[in-house]
Order: structure tokens, then C-alpha cells, then sequence
């Protein structure tokens, strides 16, 4: 009888183990970087200030000690702007080309106000997290750290971030295994030069098919999943308000982006014998065409 308990146990734990195992959270890898206003330049901003620098070092300390993946922000504006690339005169927004060089999955905005007065100095931190590659919003959050009679900013940065990271990183992480799961949501706008012979309903491809035809069944068979979804279509214009693109590239996992996927579109058109544009806002891709 005990033999036989001790084997029921043995199994239900091994049974847990593998569960475990199979629903292993996927964690993104996390870059922290100061929020700043148009027109200001992020090496001057960390320069200048060091109490931003101190609460982005507290701030990325929190992600470390809650088992997340970061990156060094200040070590990856180095070798950015060290780059003969950017500094023979190339005039590519930095904050782009440190983001894109990361390797993060996701970057976070940090807003930091420190208010010093008599009655006491406080931290106040506004952060919001966004997808590295589509620049869509993951998390929001603002911390504070209250008043106190210390000039140790480090100390209240602390207080600040402790006040809402637990919540913000929740809503992130959630937001994060939806995107592993589902695949990243982009727009997709589909339109026509004005001088373009085309429309929508014009016939193209092998097939004898309209265009807003073979464009539907070509992204059912291409978005992540099969996952997309119509906001509408015109003769002239055809919007896919959701289309879902895998995070990574199922045959070789690197990095997949909309720029990426751009490409299979591109290739598509060309296949149907058509000539088009590409532009890519944010997490909207703009096809425009000829």
C-alpha cells in the first residue's frame, strides 16, 4: 500500500514538472531609455543630468531583479554614436538607431521628474513600455516616491519604481506572451498612385481574380496563424486593420519585423505583375500601387 502511494506521488509530481515545463513564460529582453522632448538629443539629456542617469540605473536594476532580460541603454548609445556612420553627417534620429541595434524586444520610455523643495524631495517616474519593432504600447505606469528629507535620489527612484513596477511589468509580460502567441498586429494600407491604370476590382495574376480578391486570399494563407482582419475595402483602397506577423522567423528564428514581411508583400505584387511603393510608419505598412 505504501509502495503504491509513494508511486501516485512520484507521478503527480513528475506529471506537475512536465506541465511546468510546457507553459515555461517566454521573457522579453528589456532596454530602458529616458523620455525626451523634440528637438533634444538623448547623449546631452544623460550628460547633463545625472539624477536621470541614477533612476534609469535603479529602474533598469528593478527589471534585473524580477528575472527580466535588459539591456545597457548607455553602453549601446556609446557604440551608436561612435559609429563613422552616424557621425559623418548621417541625420537618422539616434533614438531609432539605438533601438534597432539593441536586440531588445521591447524599450521602455522613462519620463523622470525630480522635485526638490523645502518640504521635502520626491521622484516621480511616468513609464510606458512599447514593442521594439512596431513601436505599438505595451504597459503605462507612473510611480512616485513621496516626499523625504534626503538628497539620496537614488534612494527615492527606488520608492518611485517599486510603487508600480510590479503592476507594469504584469501588464507588460501579458501583453508580451499575447504577441509570442498570436503574432505582432500591423496595419496594412493598400492604395493607388493617381496616375495608377489600377483599382481594386481590376483583374490580375493567373487566376482571372479582382485584386481585393488575390490580396484576401494571399494574407489568409500569410498572416501568422491565418489571423487578419478587414477594415474595409474600396475601389480604391483596401485597409487590413490587424494583421498578425510572427515574432520570430519560424524557419530560421531571428528576429522577424514588419519590414521583413513587407518584403513577402512586395514579392507578391510583383508576382501578379505589379509595380509598387513601399513605406512603413511605425507599425503601419503603406502600399501604394503604380
Amino acid at each position: 500500500m505504501k509502495k503504491t502511494i509513494s508511486f501516485l506521488i512520484c507521478s503527480i509530481l513528475a506529471f506537475c514538472y512536465l506541465m511546468g515545463e510546457n507553459v515555461t513564460t517566454v521573457q522579453p529582453k528589456i532596454m530602458v531609455i529616458p523620455y525626451t522632448k523634440e528637438g533634444e538629443d538623448l547623449r546631452t539629456v544623460l550628460e547633463q543630468d545625472a539624477n536621470k542617469r541614477i533612476v534609469l540605473t535603479k529602474i533598469k536594476e528593478a527589471f534585473d531583479n524580477r528575472g527580466f532580460s535588459s539591456v545597457d541603454f548607455t553602453a549601446k548609445l556609446k557604440a551608436v554614436s561612435q559609429n563613422s556612420a552616424f557621425t559623418s553627417g548621417n541625420q537618422t534620429d539616434i533614438k531609432s538607431l539605438v533601438i534597432e541595434n539593441s536586440g531588445a524586444d521591447i524599450y521602455v520610455e522613462a519620463e523622470i521628474l525630480v522635485g526638490l523643495s523645502a518640504s521635502g524631495n520626491s521622484v516621480r517616474i511616468i513609464m510606458t513600455a512599447y514593442d521594439a519593432s512596431t513601436g505599438s504600447s505595451l504597459s503605462n505606469k507612473v510611480g512616485e516616491s513621496g516626499k523625504f528629507y534626503t538628497d539620496d535620489i537614488g534612494k527615492l527612484a527606488s520608492k518611485a519604481v517599486e510603487q508600480c513596477a510590479t503592476e507594469f511589468l504584469n501588464v507588460m509580460q501579458t501583453k508580451f506572451t499575447d504577441i509570442v502567441e498570436n503574432g505582432r498586429s500591423i496595419i496594412i494600407n493598400f492604395g493607388f498612385d493617381a496616375n495608377s491604370p489600377y483599382s481594386m476590382s481590376s483583374e490580375v495574376g493567373t487566376q482571372g481574380l479582382q485584386l481585393s480578391d488575390e490580396l484576401e486570399l494571399w494574407m489568409e494563407q500569410n498572416a501568422y496563424r491565418n489571423n487578419y482582419h478587414i477594415q474595409g475595402t474600396t475601389d480604391k483602397q483596401m485597409i487590413f486593420d490587424d494583421v498578425r506577423i510572427p515574432l520570430k522567423d519560424p524557419k530560421n528564428g531571428s528576429n522577424y519585423n514588419i519590414n521583413r514581411f513587407s518584403l513577402e508583400v512586395f514579392k507578391f505584387m510583383k508576382q501578379l505583375g505589379l509595380q509598387v511603393q513601399r513605406d512603413i510608419k511605425g507599425n503601419t505598412l503603406y502600399i501604394t500601387i503604380n
